[in-house]
């Protein structure tokens, strides 16, 4: 199996869109929220111009999407969507380690995200560590996001905190 990441276009938006989508209905919510998610789920062109979005591909089909997005204060990981035909067959894991490691090459110490609660697992393997919560209630059902953090200088066993990193946390109020 051969497994590519390479840089998104803004005219891929619709397949990553259908990724995002499939990917989220893996997890069996009512397709009344899938619809109620519709603008978070959707990746659009303008996005994909705006920030570094990536695909992987195995054996040259389009199976997973994520975007590194930055600002002044933060590096966040976000559109993370796996084909779920093809989640367990390493997708996942080599456009994480791709964005950590694009997240380092900016000089950047931590890399944060929220994530769905079903996918929490796939970023604890991945040495992402929980640091809050955000709330998402939906149609009156209370729901949790795990706010998670990637310290991008963690060396085996390590868990050291920058100066940088506490103030990027700082201003995260979500």
């Amino acid at each position: 199996m051969n497994i590519q990441i390479r840089r998104a276009t803004p005219d891929e938006s619709n397949a990553l869109t259908a990724i995002a989508h499939a990917a989220k209905r893996h997890w069996k919510y009512p397709e009344k929220w899938i619809e109620i998610w519709r603008p978070e789920l959707t990746i659009p062109p303008e996005f994909i111009a705006n920030n570094e979005v990536f695909v992987a591909l195995i054996d040259g089909e389009m199976v997973g999407c994520c975007a590194l997005v930055l600002s002044e204060s933060l590096a966040e990981l976000e559109h993370m969507w796996i084909d779920p035909q093809q989640m367990g067959r390493g997708a996942g894991r080599a456009l994480f380690e791709h964005t950590k490691q694009r997240a380092r090459d900016l000089g950047l110490t931590e890399l944060e995200l929220s994530a769905d609660p079903n996918a929490e697992g796939f970023y604890l393997r991945m040495r992402a560590e929980r640091i809050g919560e955000v709330k998402a209630d939906i149609e009156g059902h209370p729901r949790v996001l795990p706010r998670m953090r990637v310290d991008l200088n963690q060396k085996s066993g390590s868990s050291t905190t920058t100066s940088k990193s506490k103030d990027q946390r700082s201003k995260i109020k979500s």
